[in-house]
């Protein structure tokens, strides 16, 4: 049962059939396969045609848990973006041009700066039936596109801030529960888990866009109910909102927010920019000489040593993405 279906007032953002005004937009997700057969599959609800960010946060893959897939994604590039890795379980190893070799697990934060450009490898651990998370990216603004590379882990303790919620923020702050997490651009990102028939309404920065996406459960989401089927996403200037589970099990989302980010960029493959030409060099930096410009990976054991770019058709040109989807 999709909220599409209950809740009569969501405006559809991406068919633009069904759009009462309300403060609640939805965004149903986009099947994405990671690889060959075996692979993990994906539900990626940002960035999608009629929205880019929820403040700079560019990029929502859900996934799991899915019996018998398996994360192996090869040595693979980034530009201008932090990517950050939250699982509810299961465990993933990284390792980065910056040297750094880590664990991904439930409940620690794992947060990576690429800057001028850096390239990882993601794989999943024995227990891969398991493997169950998010991965998210955020945008680094122009003036700080080309930051050094950097790795940040945290593990944020779990919050009781009303009855029947719990909480582990581990970008930004919420309530009194902080993040040391460093970012380009203030930020939000709590999981959040309501016990059955729990209301929770919380203040929250009124220079926020916040976005709720449902892991397990349902969730009204200032009135709006939601599932996983959909990211629910409401713009700045309210200083509150509203969380219910209207269901008889524990309900987990993520909370996502930030200051709107009103740039222009040009986001394809693992690579932002802000032009076309940015790409076509940082794809051919990436194919002809990649430890120039984004270092070696160390350790990996895979079928290949790393992901080439794929083609860009001679008659594309790419444009820029802004808040509202893209230029015309």
């Amino acid at each position: 049962m999709s909220n599409t279906e209950t809740a009569p007032d969501v405006r559809v953002c991406e068919h633009g059939d069904r759009q009462p005004p309300t403060q609640v937009d939805t965004y149903p997700p986009k099947d994405v396969p990671l690889g060959g057969e075996d692979a993990l599959r994906v539900r990626r609800t940002l960035p999608n045609m009629s929205r880019s960010f929820v403040g700079a946060w560019c990029f929502i893959d859900h996934y799991g848990p899915e019996e018998g897939a398996c994360m192996d994604v090869p040595p693979h590039p980034h530009t201008s973006l932090q990517t950050v890795s939250w699982l509810f379980s299961g465990e993933i190893e990284h390792r980065d041009s910056g040297g750094v070799h880590a664990m991904v697990r439930p409940g620690e934060v794992n947060l990576m700066t690429s800057g001028y450009g850096i390239a990882h490898s993601e794989v999943s651990t024995h227990s891969r039936a398991a493997l169950h998370g998010v991965q998210l990216w955020v945008v680094l603004p122009e003036e700080s596109a080309d930051l050094t590379r950097e790795f940040q882990h945290f593990v944020p303790d779990v919050d009781a801030p009303a009855p029947g919620v719990r909480a582990r923020t581990f970008i930004g702050r919420l309530g009194d529960q902080p993040s040391p997490i460093h970012t380009e651009t203030p930020l939000l990102g709590s999981e959040i888990v309501l016990e059955p028939g729990a209301t929770w309404e919380t203040a929250v920065d009124p220079g926020f866009e916040h976005g709720i996406l449902i892991d397990t459960g349902y969730v009204d989401f200032d009135g709006v109910r939601l599932d996983n089927a959909v990211l629910g996403v409401r713009d700045a200037g309210l200083d509150h909102l509203r969380l219910h589970n209207p269901t008889d099990a524990p309900a987990r989302l993520m909370l996502l927010g930030g200051e709107p980010f009103d740039e222009g960029i040009v986001m394809w493959w693992n690579f932002i920019g802000r032009s076309h030409d940015d790409i076509l060099r940082l794809r051919t930096e990436w194919n002809d000489a990649p430890e120039d410009r984004f270092g070696r990976v160390a350790g990996y054991r895979g079928p290949t040593d790393r992901l080439k770019a794929p083609t860009l058709p001679a008659d594309l040109r790419l444009k820029r993405r802004f808040r509202r989807g893209r230029e015309n």
